[in-house]
């Protein structure tokens, strides 16, 4: 008995079992859908869906599989590549999704557009061309598939092979070992790492049209989790771990400044959800400092949420990357 509450004690301190199936990485990004639909389902019920471009739709009448109904999990690893304007750009990525998204139908699917295929310890991998890369994807559980765009096979060879040994809760990545336990309890949603990433432009990161004082290169632990004892909005908290306690005052003081001026940028704006939702975001943004570390806190409200979903309303008018990105990943 007491091994058993050992057990379950350990279990629950774990990280989600896809994000210890990922390869070694430079940023790990993790989502729980499968809760965040539960918890806000009133909330977005009249949430329209995204238009579909046509290759999306083809991939869904052959498959059968629709990402935003059957997706439960993604843990995404994010790879820097050593020259960011090379063939594979600033940043490649590995991916465990979790659903109901396998099945006869899909890897009929895979191999109609595989230009190769591999066998790897008795795993089928596809190899798919894709804007110059190679998007390498594979069956690896009744619900489990690895994708990778990453240029060699590595690291989805790594992600079959860590499926053998994800029983054990502390299983995972160095990054993963080093800082999940910073991950606050109950999130939906969280990044450790370089998160920033994908939203580089020129070696600092843009997010909505603002460039923060960020360096893409910086350790950040992010996440999204539900304000409690209301759940319909989720708390943004994203703390960044600067190179020294003097390069933490600073960058803290020019986000609270950033903060700042984002407020009066947004408040002459039109009157819709999207921008209504981001004048109350920053409303409720905080910026402090501890030590070496940078805090940024923030409530998401329902209505920001939908109006992101919707994309019919874009915040700050900025372009839709979502959009951009449905594109793309219809056609990986």
């Amino acid at each position: 008995m007491v091994l058993l509450a050992v057990a379950i004690f350990l279990r629950s301190k774990a990280p989600p079992e896809p994000a210890r199936l990922l390869p070694e990485s430079d940023g790990i990004v993790y989502v729980n859908l499968k809760p965040f639909r539960t918890l806000l389902k009133h909330d977005y019920a009249k949430i329209e869906p995204p238009q579909r471009v046509p290759e999306y739709q083809d991939f869904v009448n052959a498959t059968g599989i629709d990402w935003e109904r059957d997706l439960d999990q993604a843990a995404i690893a994010l790879h820097r590549m050593p020259n960011p304007n090379g063939p594979n750009g600033p940043v490649a990525y590995s991916m465990v999704l979790v659903g109901k998204i396998t099945g006869p139908r899909l890897n009929n699917w895979l191999a109609a557009h595989a230009a190769s295929r591999d066998v790897y310890a008795g795993h089928t991998i596809y190899n798919i061309p894709s804007d110059g890369r190679t998007v390498r994807v594979s069956q690896i559980g009744y619900d489990v598939i690895a994708v990778s765009n990453a240029p060699t096979a590595e690291q989805i060879h790594s992600i079959v092979d860590r499926r053998s040994t994800a029983a054990w809760p502390f299983a995972g990545s160095t990054l993963l070992r080093q800082h999940y336990h910073e991950v606050p309890l109950l999130s939906l949603a969280w990044g450790v790492g370089q998160i920033g990433l994908p939203f580089s432009q020129s070696g600092a990161i843009s997010i909505f049209g603002f460039q923060l004082p960020l360096q893409t290169d910086s350790t950040i632990i992010a996440s999204l989790a539900p304000t409690l004892p209301v759940p319909s909005a989720l708390r943004l908290r994203v703390e960044e771990i600067a190179p020294t306690e003097r390069a933490a005052a600073s960058q803290s003081a020019a986000l609270a400044t950033l903060v700042t001026m984002a407020r009066g940028f947004t408040e002459p704006l039109a009157s819709n959800a999207a921008n209504n939702g981001l004048r109350q975001l920053l409303s409720t943004a905080q910026v402090t400092q501890r030590h070496d570390r940078v805090l940024v806190t923030a409530t998401l409200t329902p209505e920001f949420l939908g109006a992101l979903s919707n994309g019919k309303e874009n915040p700050a008018g900025q372009p839709q990357a979502g959009a951009d990105v449905e594109e793309r990943g219809s056609r990986e």
